[in-house]
């Protein structure tokens, strides 16, 4: 989430949450919260917004992650941040639940896939041997070798 956004959200300028970031950076580890690249700020504000004179700052914003969000609340200490803080912890927990029941369907549909697959193979080999057995028998062959007659005057 954008510093500005979040800010925002608990209802305190951007330069208000970013003071309060700046006096305890300690407890914003990279994985809470990272400055933006000029090509990443670049990329979003493009995507969402245009340059209007006296919105965007000039210096490149800060993003925070779930865990920046909810430190953030406890750095600015108001109740509105608290609340928010809250809310907005609960909607990252639901997205990383919905992203994980796609990532375990995905799984699952793979490993069905994989036994189908091999079923199918199966399957059709019993099918071929059904066909072979339905077949009719070839025709009987004539005896090879000698016939010999058997009439009543000459037996042996």
């Amino acid at each position: 989430m954008i510093d500005r956004h979040l800010a925002e959200l608990y209802a305190v300028p951007t330069k208000s949450l970013n003071l309060a970031v700046k006096r305890n950076i300690e407890k914003f580890p990279e994985e809470f919260m990272f400055r933006l690249t000029k090509e990443e700020y670049d990329s979003l504000r493009f995507q969402f917004e245009t340059l209007k004179r006296g919105k965007h700052s000039k210096y490149l914003p800060y993003a925070f992650t779930e865990h920046g969000v909810a430190m953030a609340a406890n750095v600015l200490k108001s109740e509105r941040a608290t609340r928010m803080s809250i809310l907005i912890v609960k909607a990252f927990v639901k997205l990383r639940a919905v992203i994980s029941t796609h990532k375990e369907l995905a799984a699952q549909l793979k490993l069905l896939e994989s036994k189908v697959d091999k079923h199918d193979a199966a399957i059709q080999s019993i099918i071929e041997a059904i066909k072979q057995l339905m077949q009719p028998p070839n025709p009987p062959r004539k005896p090879i070798g000698f016939k010999i007659r058997k009439n009543k005057k000459n037996e042996y």
